[in-house]
């Protein structure tokens, strides 16, 4: 008799990224993969567009990786030396999303040769979190995860508290990837997840990339990996009580003073009981279409640009007038962000301001953007720099 269902699906889709984790691994030291988990048995499902696609998806994630980031390539072995078997870190909060993911690592990695070792990120925010994390070490630790620490953050205030929040844990995790050397980090985020998100992007009105959601794959190097995008919160849920796994529940998770969570609470709900069940999916599966589309409209974007600046390097405005818009505002935005505009303050509404010097040229004035960058329209070519 095999796992439970629950269980059976969250190794199997472990299996499947860390099977895509070690394909890339041993390209690098240029030894043969193992045999493929899918190919073993005709029953296997194929896999998602965002594993099949992986290598694009890293080359165009520059959106969410954190400044200051660089691919940290590990040294080449020796040859006929036998190179070293590769960590792989699961973040763990000690929820049930990511306890089940940390219990399918500690399950699938050591069947691979590969270690596997957990992160706890303790915010702060909470009082007992410090105990409360150290409890999630010594879970992490007796699934046999090894190293197991939690990293205690300062959380700013920057964006507001989630973003706040958010920056300052996928930088401890950034930290602990380069510390341990490990070629992975594995995040529990669900189907639930993705659909939440994909919501709060079109709420912001800011465009297809927002609509898209998680990567599968993202970060420097293609560092971090969320292989439950397709599963749903509740076969997590449920593989951690049949496996007699302790979790812990959030309660910023139920706090309505948080938008996430008064989407989760009361937004998703609502949509479900108007428009019936499937909602989670359909959003889920229009995050993926949407990021098939925005990530070929950023390589027709990149593409384009060589051709619409001057031998100075300056944007034609008559060059850029042609362009198709969503092509057009992507070369808008690069240029922006490469004159100082931090990405995570640029909205829709600034670029728009600026691509009417290109669209809508009446004489007028310079646009100020975030990051004191200024842009403004000069003898047919568009300006964009520190102001």
């Amino acid at each position: 008799m095999g796992p439970h269902p629950a269980v059976a699906a969250i190794r199997l889709a472990v299996r499947r990224v860390l099977h895509d984790i070690l394909t890339e691994h041993s390209r690098i030291y240029d030894v043969p993969a193992p045999s493929s988990p899918r190919a073993a048995s005709p029953k296997t499902p194929a896999p998602s567009p965002g594993t099949q696609h992986a290598a694009l998806g890293t080359a165009l994630e520059t959106s969410y990786e954190l400044p200051g980031q660089s691919p940290q390539e590990p040294p080449r072995a020796a040859p006929h030396e036998r190179p070293p078997s590769p960590l792989v870190l699961v973040a763990c909060s000690g929820g049930a999303d990511s306890m089940a993911l940390a219990s399918a690592l500690a399950f699938e990695a050591p069947k691979l040769g590969i270690r596997a070792g957990g992160i706890t990120v303790d915010h702060g925010l909470q009082p007992g979190s410090d105990l409360r994390a150290e409890e999630v070490v010594l879970r992490l630790r007796q699934l046999g995860l090894d190293p197991a620490e939690s990293l205690a953050v300062t959380v700013g205030r920057t964006g507001g508290p989630e973003a706040a929040a958010r920056d300052a844990r996928y930088a401890a995790l950034d930290d602990a990837a380069v510390r341990h050397g490990a070629i992975a980090v594995l995040l529990g985020h669900t189907r639930d997840d993705q659909a939440e998100t994909v919501l709060l992007g079109l709420a912001r009105g800011s465009g297809i990339r927002s609509l898209s959601g998680m990567a599968a794959v993202s970060g420097a190097g293609g560092r971090y990996r969320r292989p439950f995008l397709g599963l749903d919160r509740q076969t997590a849920r449920k593989a951690c009580m049949v496996q007699a796994l302790p979790v812990w529940d959030d309660p910023h998770n139920s706090d309505p003073a948080y938008t996430r969570s008064r989407l989760r609470q009361e937004g998703l709900p609502a949509l479900e009981k108007a428009l019936g069940k499937g909602v989670v999916e359909a959003l889920a599966r229009t995050a993926q279409l949407s990021r098939d589309d925005a990530d070929a409209l950023d390589a027709w974007a990149s593409q384009a640009e060589a051709g619409v600046r001057d031998a100075t390097g300056l944007l034609e405005c008559a060059k850029l007038y042609v362009l198709p818009p969503a092509v057009r505002r992507r070369i808008l935005r690069r240029a922006a962000i490469e004159a100082g505009a931090p990405a995570g303050s640029l909205f829709a509404r600034h670029i728009e301001e600026v691509d009417r010097l290109i669209t809508g040229w009446r004489g007028q004035g310079a646009i100020n953007l975030p990051g004191k960058v200024v842009a403004q329209r000069q003898g047919g070519r568009l300006v964009i720099r520190q102001g």
